[in-house]
């Protein structure tokens, strides 16, 4: 039998405002482990799973804001790395770090064990394809002891305590990973509520996992229901029939009463992805053309009501570090002449703004000269079209720092020639050295410039343009407190979420 666990649970507990106090909340989300039973949390989210809720495709973010999936380590407010599973780790060389976790359970009641978070990362670098955090990245996982992983990369990876944070590099217990071909999420990972019931694209329950090492959960359960519509999502939290509702349409966000509405400055960038590898944007001079003709001011205050601030750059405002070392590109393609030629542009209507901003977009474009057909559908139905190249042109809506909070990273997935999200399916040998030699720098402040020196060079050549910078709005009944507003969008609720 294994030994009391009361000790330490109440030290696991003494560690908890290291993750719940990373990002703002409405209320206390202070918890203790006796706390009384809670009533169960209805939550609304935007995005229905696509995968079946693998940890390593986009479902990875619904897991970790519904607070089932944690990793070795998490992000704080000023987006470093803070502990999570991994208590504290150290860099013993240039490619070897040493991760120390600390005493915690899987949902299923076994140990997080060294041996386990080994079969965790192995079966993500195995992954097809890859997790996002793992683009251009090797690693290699060893148990060192009865607390010890020993991670080594096969390159110098200075952000590694940043990657292992992403949600799409969560650990779950060794038998969601009995399967050889998929990963099983139900009552398997390590956060404060457990997946229990799926009902394919619709609906989630979950149920409060009591033995979290941050202590028990205030709310009982959160029963999720997915809900694609914006408005369906705003109309769902003024009737009460959900308690928390993400992702609100900012033509809905002014129907709410302004005790219910949360908004949050994101890192969310919302982008004109034009196809470099087939039919007309091939062009560098059409790609210029297309840019030229886009008016962000447009965009943001007229789709997004003020909601969202002009295009910048591939990083908007909430990187507070990027508007003062942010580089002009050069070397641009002059822009040449449309003359009527037709081209597809494709988008979501997951996030409602999306379609009414390529609808202003689609004008713009057939202004500049362009034939416009627009095609606007479920992320879902979207995704792998976008990514073989069906469309000339996408929108989308991107959180930069989502996947590693690292900026190099997401200029690595989303930018170079293997890159596993390139919605503009670009190959360009200059970006690639650019991002490659952004990768090798350690120093922090040295990476950001090396960050934003590569983002000059693949705005230079036009097969993205920012549109926006994000704010989000988040619906919140005034009985609920606790709810994490997170500006990396990885977290909704945590042990202090209640109403």
């Amino acid at each position: 039998m294994r030994p009391p666990r009361r000790p330490r649970r109440l030290t696991a507990f003494l560690l908890a405002p290291l993750l719940t106090g990373c990002f703002a909340a409405t209320g206390d989300a202070a918890t203790t482990p006796d706390a009384k039973v809670g009533a169960r949390l209805r939550v609304a989210l935007a995005f229905p799973p696509t995968q079946d809720l693998s940890p390593y495709g986009a479902d990875a973010t619904i897991l970790s804001r519904l607070g089932v999936t944690e990793g070795l380590t998490a992000l704080d407010a000023n987006g470093s790395a803070a502990p999570a599973l991994a208590s504290s780790w150290r860099r013993e060389n240039d490619r070897t770090w040493l991760f120390t976790l600390r005493e915690a359970l899987f949902q299923d009641g076994t140990d997080v064990t060294p041996a386990a978070v080994v079969t965790a990362l192995t079966r993500a670098g195995r992954a097809a394809p890859a997790p996002a955090a793992l683009t251009g990245v090797t690693l290699t996982a060893r148990a060192q002891g009865a607390t010890g992983v020993r991670i080594t990369t096969a390159a110098p990876d200075p952000a590694l305590p940043l990657r292992l944070a992403g949600p799409g590099l969560a650990v779950l217990a060794p038998k969601a990973y009995a399967d050889a071909d998929t990963v099983d999420p139900v009552g398997t990972a390590t956060g404060p509520f457990a997946l229990t019931e799926i009902t394919g694209t619709t609906s989630a329950t979950l149920d409060r996992f009591d033995d979290h090492w941050a202590g028990r959960a205030q709310a009982s359960g959160i029963d999720a229901r997915f809900i694609a519509d914006g408005t369906a999502r705003a109309n769902a939290l003024r009737t009460g029939q959900v308690d928390i509702a993400e992702a609100i349409p900012v033509s809905q966000a002014a129907a709410l009463d302004a005790d219910s509405r949360r908004e949050t400055a994101t890192t969310r960038t919302t982008s004109l992805h034009l196809n470099t590898k087939s039919g007309l944007f091939k062009d560098p001079a059409l790609r210029a053309a297309a840019r030229a003709a886009v008016d962000t001011e447009a965009l943001a205050e007229g789709v997004y009501e003020g909601h969202a601030d002009p295009g910048a750059g591939l990083f908007g405002p909430a990187v507070t570090w990027a508007e003062a070392k942010r580089v002009t590109p050069s070397g641009r393609a002059r822009p040449g002449r449309p003359d009527g030629a037709s081209i597809t542009l494709a988008t979501y209507d997951n996030r409602p703004e999306l379609p009414e901003a390529a609808q202003v977009l689609k004008q713009q474009l057939e202004k500049a000269g362009f034939a416009v057909k627009l095609e606007v559908r479920e992320y879902a139905r979207l995704e792998s079209d976008a990514l073989a190249g069906t469309f000339d042109a996408v929108i989308g809506a991107r959180n930069s720092l989502l996947d590693t909070g690292d900026p190099v990273s997401l200029l690595d997935s989303d930018f170079t020639c293997d890159g596993g999200y390139n919605l503009a399916l670009l190959c360009d040998s200059d970006v690639d050295r650019a991002v490659e030699r952004a990768r090798t720098v350690a120093d922090t402040d040295k990476r950001q410039d090396a960050a934003l020196a590569a983002e000059a060079v693949i705005l230079a050549t036009d097969a993205v343009v920012p549109l926006v910078h994000q704010r989000v709005v988040t619906g919140v009944a005034d009985t609920v407190g606790g709810v994490l507003l997170d500006p990396y969008e990885r977290t909704l609720v945590g042990t202090g979420t209640r109403r």
